[in-house]
């Protein structure tokens, strides 16, 4: 029948697209990742690297946690998570009833310890059952082919001349898999990529941000599955400035969506304002109920994000809290960008704000 899923998981899968502005527009998941893990599961079923009835295994505390323990169900395979004790109850339980199986590890002092100690316990229990099948999220590109219909999709809406996409970039998947197959259409597809102050990605692991609930779209690690040469801009951006986006887009939008998404939303916006020439999209990866306690509720103290603008910089030992911003132009990673680490410039003591200025 048209219009019915054979599975709730196809049913949220696909973003809604709404215009916010002129030349705004969000793409607003529910669950961002399941309908990459679909695609994902979907192909190593159907060459034969995991059988049915497989154990798929992977290290998360989030959306990538409730969209694999999606896939399994229907897929008829087994689940099993490796978490940190971040991992909310609304989750958890879901999870559990999903039937997946959660470990979390104990907490550790900073996030790299808590991702290190995730992976370790992964090679544990691969080590007692090979059957296991790791997923790698982090690593494994198999990820990017799930957000190919997705560019479709935005490409038939939006069309690609002219566009620029702003997402967070976590593993690298959901922004590279979506420029990538736009840029197929048109290489000229601009894609921005958001990140927390403490991220090693791109070189930022040397300043850290008090507030660092923003990790999902960061890491302490390296991954594999992040293409730097895909990114023209990249933008780190604090939690106080994420906080103020999330309040915004929710009161001047009626968007209910994720911390990650108040930071993409703050960017994007002002990218549509500065450059009306171009449609501006921003990737809004789950929904704000997670983020209740953490973040709306502290909504009375929000910043006003129209007094708030990036301090642009020419290289990585320039960084600062709150909001960096930096053109990247589709190189490399290299050596050569590896910040020195200065204990005394280390940390949170340089919140300075720069007068706002275009960008690029």
């Amino acid at each position: 029948m048209n219009g019915v899923h054979a599975h709730i998981a196809d049913a949220i899968k696909a973003p809604d697209l709404v215009r916010l502005g002129p030349n705004l527009y969000v793409a607003r998941f529910e669950t961002m990742k399941v309908y990459s893990t679909l695609v994902a599961v979907e192909r190593l079923l159907a060459s034969g690297r995991i059988a049915p009835g497989a154990t798929l295994i992977d290290s998360s505390s989030g959306i990538y946690a409730y969209a694999l323990a999606l896939a399994c169900h229907k897929f008829g395979l087994r689940c099993r998570i490796v978490g940190s004790k971040t991992v909310d109850q609304t989750l958890m339980v879901q999870l559990r009833i999903l039937g997946a199986t959660v470990e979390q590890v104990e907490p550790q002092a900073t996030l790299k310890l808590d991702q290190s100690l995730r992976v370790a316990r992964i090679h544990e229990l691969l080590a007692a059952d090979p059957g296991l099948h790791w997923m790698q999220q982090y690593h494994d590109d198999i990820h990017y082919h799930g957000y190919a219909p997705v560019a479709e999709t935005l490409a038939a809406s939006l069309g690609c001349a002219g566009l620029s996409v702003v997402g967070g970039i976590g593993s690298g998947c959901s922004t590279g898999g979506l420029a990538q197959a736009l840029r197929e259409r048109d290489a000229s597809v601009e894609l921005i990529g958001v990140q927390p102050f403490g991220s090693l990605t791109f070189g930022c692991q040397h300043l850290e941000d008090p507030g660092i609930i923003i990790a999902g779209i960061g890491s302490s690690i390296p991954f594999r599955n992040v293409r730097h040469a895909l990114y023209d801009q990249v933008h780190w951006v604090s939690f106080d400035y994420g906080l103020a986006g999330s309040v915004a887009l929710l009161r001047e939008h009626a968007v209910f969506a994720g911390l990650s998404s108040g930071c993409c939303y703050l960017v994007a916006a002002r990218e549509a304002a500065l450059r009306p020439e171009r449609n501006i999209l921003f990737v809004a990866a789950d929904t704000g109920h997670r983020y209740v306690e953490g973040v709306f509720a502290q909504y009375r103290d929000a910043l006003d994000p129209r007094a708030l603008a990036p301090k642009t910089i020419e290289s990585l030992d320039e960084l600062a809290l709150p909001w960096s911003a930096m053109a990247w132009r589709r190189r490399e990673y290299s050596s050569a960008d590896t910040v020195s680490i200065d204990p005394a410039s280390s940390g949170i003591s340089a919140p300075a704000m720069a007068a706002p200025s275009p960008i690029f």
